[in-house]
């Protein structure tokens, strides 16, 4: 999806990357070395969408580090279409909506840190028909294209673990 309004391989990464936690902040080096693309395409890349607002800089020594404007009018949209590219909002709204009763769902890992690795990690707390996730985890994948590992918790136990589960990169999607 993201393809068709982005042209350029390396705006769409930044995309993700940042628009998926909006609390990531990455520098120049940093972003480079992950996407595997030269220092100068990130660049160009970082200051078109910061001179258009869509990312702040923060100098930092000698880095600048690059994060999501949440203060842009954009943001909530950008934001969206992201999580619509990846499949997370199908994911995060067929679980809610028949499973029972759900407190809410963290997205884990690579997905919290902004990286389209292929694998989306998922924390489910709540009561919920185990029989009925297991199905919808393997309709959600045909759907996004793109393997789910589901983790689901009693509200209780996920108390008593909770700094363990969260020490983890995480973003809460409900």
């Amino acid at each position: 999806m993201l393809t068709e309004l982005f042209t350029s391989k390396t705006r769409i990464k930044l995309l993700l990357k940042l628009f998926l936690n909006p609390e990531v902040s990455c520098y120049l080096r940093e972003l480079s070395s992950e996407f595997s693309v030269s220092p100068n395409a990130i660049k160009g890349e970082l200051d078109s969408l910061s001179e258009a607002g869509y990312l702040t800089r923060k100098q930092n020594g000698r880095s600048v580090f690059f994060q999501a404007n949440k203060k842009h009018p954009f943001f909530p949209e950008i934001s969206s279409i992201v999580r619509k590219s990846l499949g997370i909002d199908k994911l995060v709204d067929e679980v809610v909506a028949s499973l029972g009763k759900v407190d809410a769902v963290y997205i884990l890992d690579d997905y919290a840190q902004g990286r389209d690795s292929g694998l989306i990690d998922a924390l489910v707390v709540g009561n919920v028909d185990k029989g009925r996730l297991d199905e919808l985890r393997s309709i959600v994948e045909s759907k996004v294209g793109r393997k789910v590992r589901v983790m689901d918790i009693a509200p209780a136990e996920f108390a008593k673990s909770r700094d363990i589960f969260l020490s983890r990169p995480n973003w809460k999607v409900y």
